[in-house]
């Protein structure tokens, strides 16, 4: 979204556990897939987003490239976190070409960084109805620190990054992509990764709300580490298997980190309804690689009272079955959502 030039791309979600590739081709007004894989990382080689140990990560991305046989050099991936601000401002109705030459002057008031220290984008919402005469902005603002470290490491696995996008908005489009638009129906995309989860709350393709919630998947492992005393390795499996000898002890605790997860997404879209005029969340999305842990969708429906429902980002693409198996696609699905998104930001659509 920061950054984007027309070409065919690849795209790589640089997660706190594992890197997800997704390679799209589109063709006819629809997607076909062509590539997709997981490799896991170091552990603590990506921490909260920041690339904490770079010479593993690029090895990492080239075994990822090399072992799914991807010719295209070309990449989109995303950032989230603290390092990205996302603002929803209101303007006088200008044309695009004037907001561009305005843009920075407008982000200097709503970006707590340097203005010189972060790239800038916008994508212009609407004209209010009530006054035509203001517009609602999206902007998105991101560490210039940030980008460049991506930026190198892609180039050190002998990748080139050419779309650097928002994990709240590689969701929406492969959200958008996957399911019908009901006009007016009001839904809330969560992502919940390892450290971080992102909320995106969508009304007719319009991102109307975001928030990144510094809670994830790595919230259970710890709690099954100090409960059990297991180490961390021993801790993953159990959760991603649920094999322990007392296995009500171990849902217990799931359980209790599954309510910590939906309380604070309750919190996240109770304060969206408080500041939105009667738009309430008709419906909400759960991906990301935690979305599949036992019990955590009718958790989330019990504290919100709202149908909830897992993300497939597999939905509407086409794939020869002999290439693809039904079953893997089931499996990675959650946790290849963002790969998804930015795997169609080649056509350098805004």
């Amino acid at each position: 979204m920061l950054f984007k030039k027309q070409k065919e791309i690849i795209g790589i979600d640089l997660g706190s556990n594992a890197l997800k590739l997704v390679q799209l081709k589109g063709s006819k007004g629809s997607w076909q897939l062509v590539n997709v894989g997981a490799m896991a990382l170091p552990p603590e080689a990506i921490v909260d987003k920041s690339l904490m140990d770079s010479t593993s990560i690029a090895e990492t991305l080239g075994n990822l490239v090399q072992g799914l046989g991807v010719k295209v050099k070309e990449v989109a991936s995303s950032v989230s976190g603290s390092s990205v601000i996302i603002r929803k401002i209101y303007l006088p109705a200008m044309t695009v070409e004037e907001l561009e030459d305005q843009i920075q002057w407008e982000a200097e008031q709503y970006i707590p960084f340097d203005i010189n220290d972060v790239n800038i984008d916008f994508q212009i919402l609407e004209t209010s109805l009530e006054d035509v005469t203001k517009m609602s902005v999206l902007l998105v603002a991101s560490k210039k620190d940030i980008v460049n470290d991506y930026v190198a490491v892609f180039s050190e696995a002998g990748l080139k990054l050419e779309v650097v996008d928002v994990d709240a908005f590689a969701v929406q489009n492969a959200y958008e992509l996957n399911y019908d638009l009901v006009i007016d129906e009001v839904v809330a995309l969560v992502n919940i990764g390892a450290s971080i989860t992102n909320l995106n709350i969508v009304k007719n393709g319009d991102s109307l709300f975001t928030r990144d919630i510094q809670l994830g998947g790595n919230l259970y492992n710890e709690e099954i580490q100090k409960q059990l005393g297991l180490s961390s390795e021993e801790a993953e499996q159990a959760k991603v298997t649920g094999d322990y000898p007392d296995k009500e002890r171990l849902q217990n605790i799931v359980s209790r980190v599954n309510e910590t997860l939906a309380l604070e997404i309750k919190r996240s879209i109770d304060f969206y309804v408080s500041t939105a005029s009667d738009e309430k969340v008709h419906k909400i999305y759960l991906s990301g690689g935690t979305a599949k842990t036992s019990s955590l969708i009718e958790a989330v429906n019990q504290r919100l009272g709202i149908e909830v429902e897992l993300l497939n980002p597999f939905n509407k693409l086409k794939y020869n079955d002999k290439d693809f198996d039904p079953e893997y696609l089931r499996e990675i699905g959650p946790l290849a959502t963002v790969a998804v998104g930015l795997a169609t930001r080649r056509l350098g659509d805004k």
